[in-house]
């Protein structure tokens, strides 16, 4: 186990804020089985290789909740960055508005429309958590 900052992999994760009509925004509770299962979090995953952030969401999107979002749809807002034990995450984040299709839950997870000054009260990985601030501040 790496025990140094930069001994640790850099692992670029994208994530967005999607918000409803109502101004509420999604977060999806990690399953069982999953690292940091019954934490909420911002829906999103890992950037593959030659991947762009936008294509991970785009394609993340569709796979996790049956979504289709286009990239100008894909508001860069602000990123997390934060050293877990054995990497360090680096964490775009978006706000997407618009999108086509009924979000739903395809692997398992549990989702939720939250009013943002209700965000905090779901526990959160840490890499997630001070984005709740500014996505109150923003909306």
């Amino acid at each position: 186990m790496p025990t140094t900052e930069a001994e640790r992999p850099v692992l670029l994760v994208a994530a967005v804020a999607l918000v409803d009509v109502d101004g509420r925004v999604l977060i999806a509770r990690r399953p069982e089985g999953k690292a940091m299962a019954g934490l909420w979090e911002f829906p999103g995953g890992k950037v593959g290789a030659g991947e762009t952030p936008e294509e991970a969401l785009i394609r993340e999107l569709e796979e996790e909740l049956g979504i289709d979002v286009t990239e100008n749809c894909l508001a860069p807002f602000t990123f997390a960055s934060h050293a877990y034990d054995r990497f360090h995450l680096l964490m775009p984040l978006y706000v997407c508005r618009v999108w086509e299709g009924s979000v739903r839950p395809l692997e398992g997870q549990t989702l939720k429309w939250v009013r943002p000054v209700r965000l905090g009260d779901y526990p959160m990985p840490p890499a997630d958590r001070p984005l709740v601030a500014m996505l109150r501040d923003l909306l």
